[in-house]
């Protein structure tokens, strides 16, 4: 106990700021609390006196002590009571509480405890005994503050974090705003044909990107994108990607070649993927893949020349309900300098419709880990034979939903859904 070796009260307002300095001393004996404050006042503490509890409460409303010594036995409030009350006033700060007894069984002293009490004295006090106490509860106190200072750097830290997860989610949903943006026209009709486009991230952003761009008045270009992994990096190459097929500007659309007398032919779905693979590789400075599913659809005849590069097959339901999946599978792009391209056929029937669809239905678990697969694609398109065709990939959301048992989507579910009406 730092004060009790050194009586210079200076000294003691020095100490170690964990350590007892206000002791508040209460007894309704005058004797009893003379003799006290003699020697807490020779040990270098700042004593404080009242004569019963309730004068003692009223001074702990104003100026909080580091210790309490406490008679038991006074009139009208006890120092049980006056304990009590004590550990009842708001604030954090802790008092150590010794009550001063004759009393010694047992029952007595778990009621002390009970009380909130912290520690004993016998009466008569033994000088010696007194200081080895308040030993004991300077050292609780100062582990009690430096527990406090502690919880407060991590309330302090653990707010900064929230004020810093706040500004992050913002951000997230304007850039979720935006990336939904690249996408502005959900539904479109072509008179002989018809195409609904759907992207949902896991997310707030995904890596995910479906869109349509026009290549003649009977021509358009569907494609279907999937950028590996989730989140900011993923959704970045998306808007990047999103710029190279634009619909809006041929000029700077990788699938359109400028002539020499200003005009534009478009490329074989094939040529355009590839190069996209070269700008990937040698532009984009990424660890980033992505799949990607591009078809050039005849708007008169229903034929449709697509090309895939890893992308899950393209699924086509005929108008008498039966379906059909098939593709060459192909490499994802961004990987391998000077990959080919294989592209193939598909001709529509008035009525039947294509679907492009991402990794994230196929790959949709349910409650035990199995996956949706094609099996389970083509059952779940059975079922929604006859949704009309707006609404028939929200609908197929709808399923995955219940198919997870509820438990959302790990992957981003993104699709394209064109129906050729001949």
């Amino acid at each position: 106990m730092s004060p009790a070796a050194d009586s210079d009260p200076e000294q003691a307002q020095n100490a170690d700021p964990g350590a007892i300095r206000r002791v508040l001393l209460v007894d309704d004996s005058r004797v009893q609390r003379r003799i006290l404050s003699v020697s807490l006042k020779r040990d270098g503490y700042e004593v404080i006196e009242a004569s019963s509890g309730q004068e003692a409460l009223e001074i702990c409303k104003t100026t909080r002590p580091d210790l309490v010594l406490s008679d038991w036995m006074m009139p009208e409030m006890n120092g049980l009571e006056f304990c009590r009350e004590f550990r009842a006033l708001p604030g954090d700060e802790y008092g150590y509480f010794i009550l001063l007894t004759s009393k010694s069984e047992k029952a007595e002293v778990a009621q002390g405890f009970d009380s909130g009490t912290d520690d004993f004295l016998t009466k008569p006090v033994n000088a010696y005994e007194l200081r080895a106490r308040i030993s004991a509860g300077e050292r609780i106190l100062r582990m009690q503050r430096e527990l406090t200072e502690k919880n407060r750097v991590i309330s302090d830290t653990l707010d900064e974090l929230q004020r810093v997860y706040d500004s992050l989610d913002m951000d997230l949903i304007e850039a979720k705003k935006l990336q939904q943006s690249l996408v502005p026209d959900r539904f479109r009709d072509f008179g002989t044909a018809a195409v609904s486009l759907l992207l949902q991230s896991s997310g707030h952003v995904g890596g995910d990107l479906v869109g349509h761009y026009r290549i003649s008045d009977t021509r358009v270009g569907l494609y279907s994108i999937d950028v590996s992994g989730h989140g900011i990096s993923s959704a970045l190459i998306t808007a990047r990607l999103a710029g190279y097929l634009s619909s809006s500007s041929p000029e700077q659309n990788v699938a359109m070649q400028a002539l020499p007398d200003g005009s534009h032919v478009h490329l074989e779905p094939r040529e355009v993927i590839a190069r996209l693979n070269e700008i990937t590789l040698g532009e984009m400075e990424t660890e980033h893949y992505f799949t990607m599913l591009l078809a050039d659809v005849d708007l008169e005849t229903g034929r449709i020349v697509m090309s895939q590069a890893g992308h899950p097959h393209p699924l086509v339901q005929r108008a008498d309900g039966s379906i059909e999946q098939e593709g060459p599978g192909g490499l994802p792009v961004g990987l391998i300098p000077g990959a080919e391209f294989t592209q193939f056929e598909v001709t529509l029937a008035p009525g039947d419709r294509l679907m492009m669809l991402s990794d994230g239905v196929t790959e949709c678990p349910d409650g035990t880990g199995q996956m949706l697969g094609e099996e389970g694609l083509e059952k779940l398109v059975a079922d929604l034979t006859g949704q009309d065709l707006e609404n028939m990939l929200q609908a197929i959301v709808w399923q995955l939903d219940t198919y997870s048992g509820g438990q959302g989507f790990p992957d981003d579910i993104s699709g394209i859904l064109f129906e050729f009406r001949g």
